[in-house]
């Protein structure tokens, strides 16, 4: 939470700052329904940052990933980015996610009753104007999840923000797939991980150590 705060932090208007402090620290909406905490709540209920926490994982990964694009955008490419909207756009890209999954205990999660008729995306845009935030950072959320968005990218931002978004739920998704192959070929058990750590230490102990390292893992009891 230390980290988001300071990516908050580094947005220059003051106006539009205080709009994302408080869609992050009050996401109420008028359609209400039960909600998980923004530091519980999973990134996806099986596919990226499925676990505990997953959420502000992702998000705090994601901005790294923007303020990384931004500089090469500026720097190699020449262009002109507005990092106001870029941060804006990705720290809230996927708020609501907090109203789409409820737990069910052991670590899983589903999808909530509201997130099964309303996807995450569309509470966004709607809370986003609702709220009053600039219509560039509306096209940011409206467009971040690529196929599934009910349009593409049309500037700069967006564009940044969608690729950002890509890239590290990709890498969640591979990371945990191949590390709950890896686990599942010497127990013949799917295995359920609790966070991004534990995937890498299998995805780690094979690459050094080969099949023995993941049985090593399997064998301390995790």
């Amino acid at each position: 939470m230390d980290e988001l705060h300071r990516f908050v932090g580094m947005i220059g208007d003051e106006g539009l700052r205080e709009k994302v402090v408080s869609l992050l620290e009050d996401p109420e909406i008028e359609l209400g329904g039960p909600m998980l905490d923004f530091d519980e709540a999973p990134g996806g209920a099986y596919v990226h940052h499925a676990y505990e926490g997953g959420l502000l994982e992702h998000t705090v990964a994601m901005v790294h990933i923007c303020v990384t694009m931004c500089d090469l955008v500026e720097r190699v490419y020449g262009g002109e980015v507005d990092r106001d909207v870029v941060l804006a756009g990705a720290l809230v890209h996927d708020v609501m996610k907090c109203y789409a999954y409820s737990s069910v205990g052991g670590g899983f999660f589903r999808t909530s009753a509201l997130g099964e008729r309303v996807d995450h995306l569309t509470l966004l845009v709607s809370e986003l104007l609702k709220r009053g935030f600039p219509l560039d950072v509306v096209h940011v959320a409206a467009s971040h999840h690529g196929d599934q968005s009910p349009t593409r990218p049309k500037t700069l931002e967006a564009l940044i923000v969608s690729i950002a978004d890509l890239a590290d739920s990709e890498f969640s998704r591979r990371s945990l797939r191949a590390a709950e192959y890896l686990v599942r070929e010497t127990t013949g058990r799917r295995r359920k991980f609790g966070s991004a750590r534990e995937a890498l230490e299998v995805l780690g102990l094979k690459a050094r150590d080969g099949w023995d390292g993941v049985r090593s893992f399997n064998s301390k009891g995790k």
